[in-house]
């Protein structure tokens, strides 16, 4: 299966990234408005944490090792789930969503080579997604690294992660315009 779409939503992605926030210091990067909402940094360290999870499974796949769950054999919940992951994770942020723990930013103040780390993290994800095309030409169903029941299949899972990322982008620029509010 050709994985382009995806590396392509990845390469726009970073690319989004590095050209709103690459300038910011490591104190604007870490900045809340508030307790409970996440800093620019937060936003990115989540995309990490949650794309990581996904590399032992993929590896699992790959090894042969990778046990599908009984729910991953029942057609309707894999559609199900996917379909209603992939709305709850779209850029416009209609639903709001709390994140499973295991996906948690770190609450402390993050590095400011943030971004220099998401940006390795990337090409990371790309080189996994690539070697993937045969586990996605075979139909792979997977379940969600943070909770076994939930089940979807790769692809679904790529369009996951790729359009997640345009969501906590959109949630990251507007911390920074509250953080550089127009006059």
């Amino acid at each position: 299966m050709d994985t382009s779409k995806w590396t392509a939503r990845i390469d726009a992605s970073t690319t989004e990234f590095r050209k709103a926030f690459s300038r910011l210091s490591a104190e604007q990067l870490n900045w809340k408005p508030n307790p409970s909402t996440w800093s620019i940094a937060q936003n990115i360290d989540h995309l990490i944490a949650i794309n990581s999870t996904y590399f032992p499974v993929l590896e699992a796949l790959h090894a042969g090792t990778y046990r599908v769950p009984f729910t991953g054999k029942l057609g309707f919940l894999v559609r199900f789930f996917g379909k209603f992951i992939l709305q709850s994770v779209l850029p416009d942020r209609k639903r709001k969503m709390k994140t499973f723990p295991i996906w948690e930013p770190a609450s402390s103040e993050l590095p400011g080579d943030i971004l220099q780390r998401f940006e390795q993290h990337q090409e990371q994800l790309k080189e996994a997604i690539r070697g993937a095309a045969g586990l996605l030409d075979r139909g792979a169903v997977i379940s969600s690294p943070a909770n076994t029941s939930i089940v979807y299949t790769l692809d679904k899972a790529f369009d996951i992660l790729t359009l997640h990322e345009m969501r906590h982008m959109e949630q990251a620029r507007e911390i920074l315009a509250l953080l550089h509010p127009k006059k």
